[in-house]
């Protein structure tokens, strides 16, 4: 399969930076909230913990392709041990992991979900790697990925998940938000146990999540995800993922990632 990264130009990067914060009207037009609607591309797409002071990053260069995955070539096998600042797991769970480090390194893709052509889940699905467009309406706010094709959805109108909900996680799990003052909070529940916190760090039918979303400067977007799971982590793991929102084409165009046709044209 043949895959297309878009590139960060060098005047798309200045128009970004130049560009106001949009927000978007409420019902009532007392006030208006930021408008998160548009394409966007990471900023630190190497992922890993907390950006310290929150400050926002300075310009890099474009991200680069991603190997298209293989069912023997995963992106990490674990060789080289665990980041130092990767979410501290419990015993029981960095058993799991260290059973899933001898099972790549054996050449095994048994647990790499991209080689499976599945979401790649959340937080995961935070990274952007491909790019990702952000659809917002009053009621709520879409989340879809270029890779893979992976869609998530936050609610704004107050609803909560049912117990059926709860019943039957899924890899994006259920999200509901609120806007605090310029900050979209986003509280995740009900998430399947076979994703992976970051990497391929496990994780149990606890793990909840809460995101903090906002611009910390014209067309800079930050998500502060806190991973929270008594089963499977030690304390709960905070990171920050910092985006640059794109402001016309091609940059702001997202392709259709077809990855089961992928997998097959890679054997």
């Amino acid at each position: 399969m043949t895959k297309r990264i878009a590139l960060l130009t060098v005047a798309a990067i200045a128009s970004a930076v130049a560009a106001p914060i949009s927000r978007a009207q409420t019902p009532s037009g007392a006030q208006t909230l930021p408008d998160l609607s548009g394409v966007y591309y990471p900023v630190n797409a190497a992922g890993g913990g907390a950006r310290a002071g929150g400050a926002p990053p300075a310009p890099q260069a474009p991200p680069k392709p991603l190997p298209a995955p293989t069912r023997t070539a995963p992106l990490s096998d674990g060789s080289r041990g665990r980041s130092p600042d990767a979410p501290v797991l419990t015993p029981e769970y960095m058993k799991k992991w260290e059973a899933m480090r001898d099972s790549r390194i054996a050449g095994s893709s048994d647990s790499d979900n991209t080689a499976k052509c599945l979401p790649p889940g959340m937080p995961a699905m935070m990274n952007m790697a491909y790019g990702m467009e952000i659809m917002q309406t009053k009621d709520k706010i879409t989340f879809f990925s270029e890779l893979n094709d992976a869609l998530r959805r936050v609610y704004l109108d107050g609803r909560k998940p049912t117990p059926a909900i709860l019943d039957d996680p899924t890899y994006a799990g259920y999200s509901t938000g609120h806007w605090e003052g310029d900050t979209l909070v986003v509280d995740t529940v009900s998430l399947r146990d076979n994703t992976y916190i970051e990497g391929f760090t496990p994780h149990s039918d606890q793990m909840t999540i809460r995101e903090r979303i906002r611009f910390v400067s014209p067309g800079i977007l930050e998500d502060r995800i806190t991973v929270t799971d008594p089963k499977a982590l030690v304390k709960p793991w905070e990171t920050v993922k910092t985006y640059r929102k794109m402001t016309g084409p091609p940059e702001d165009q997202l392709r259709e990632f077809a990855c089961a046709e992928g997998i097959e044209h890679a054997r």
